[in-house]
């Protein structure tokens, strides 16, 4: 979920629905599992194709989760998931995490996965997203922090890469290196009960790496990335395949290895 003002860096071309239809709540969201139960209610604020909505309302029947997104078409995505699923909990809302047009004390759990990087105010968003919460209830939010993220072996191109994401990034309003941030946020944002951890996604098997690394060489050239670097003279063509093809030659070194960090937080309403 992007908001009013900001553009959305990473777009919804194919590659980028391929990584994002991969997350699941046992590997997206397994700091949050332990609070949930059946009977729960719970906003999946941003919840993209829905794979991850669609987790967390299985885990949550009966109770009912609500999946927001400021997109309507992008919303249609988590619609056509719930209904492969035939599940019947989840409803949809098209709205922006600054100003929800939601309730006051809504929901036992207000989730945001790989949100608050994306958004212009997510102090804000924070705040709004515990307006809709429950007294007692959980905000809780995990987001990547690029800076972090490590790899071996050593691939110049991949260097090159980190550096041209995280300038698009800020360039769309955002903070691509959200993750350390969290703590900072959630107690700019008022909340005093915070729990903060962090946890990783790592590939290092060939089949891992050939899928991550073919998912960003794809996205490297033809995505809305792409676009907004040619757009804007941050990178030409031909650095767009020098990169891409770095991605490649990492996924095919044999001791290939990335980790990918995250922040999270848990906060109490």
């Amino acid at each position: 979920m992007t908001s009013t003002g900001n553009r959305y860096t990473h777009g919804h071309h194919d590659s980028v629905l391929r990584s994002h239809r991969w997350r699941t709540a046992e590997n997206s969201a397994a700091y949050l599992l332990p609070h949930l139960a059946a009977g729960m209610s719970l906003l999946d604020v941003g919840s993209g194709p829905g794979t991850l909505t669609a987790d967390l309302a299985s885990r949550l029947t009966p109770g009912r989760v609500t999946a927001a997104e400021p997109d309507a078409a992008v919303l249609d995505l988590a619609r056509q998931e719930v209904a492969r699923r035939q599940m019947t909990n989840v409803d949809f809302v098209v709205g922006d995490v600054h100003a929800l047009r939601l309730p006051d004390a809504t929901f036992d759990v207000v989730h945001a996965h790989q949100v608050l990087q994306h958004v212009a105010d997510p102090v804000r968003a924070l705040r709004e997203m515990r307006r809709v919460c429950r007294p007692g209830g959980v905000v809780a939010a995990r987001d990547s922090d690029y800076s972090a993220f490590t790899w071996f072996p050593a691939v110049p191109a991949l260097d090159e890469w980190l550096t041209l994401y995280r300038r698009l990034a800020r360039a769309n309003g955002g903070e691509p290196d959200a993750g350390r941030r969290l703590l900072s946020w959630a107690r700019a944002a008022g909340f005093t009960d915070v729990t903060a951890t962090a946890s990783t996604w790592c590939f290092a098997t060939p089949t891992d790496r050939q899928w991550w690394a073919g998912m960003w060489a794809q996205r490297v050239r033809e995505s809305d990335l792409a676009r907004q670097a040619l757009e804007t003279g941050t990178a030409t063509r031909a650095d767009l395949d020098r990169i891409a093809d770095g991605w490649l030659r990492w996924a095919d070194a044999d001791d290939g290895w990335v980790a990918i960090l995250h922040g999270e937080i848990l906060c109490r309403a």
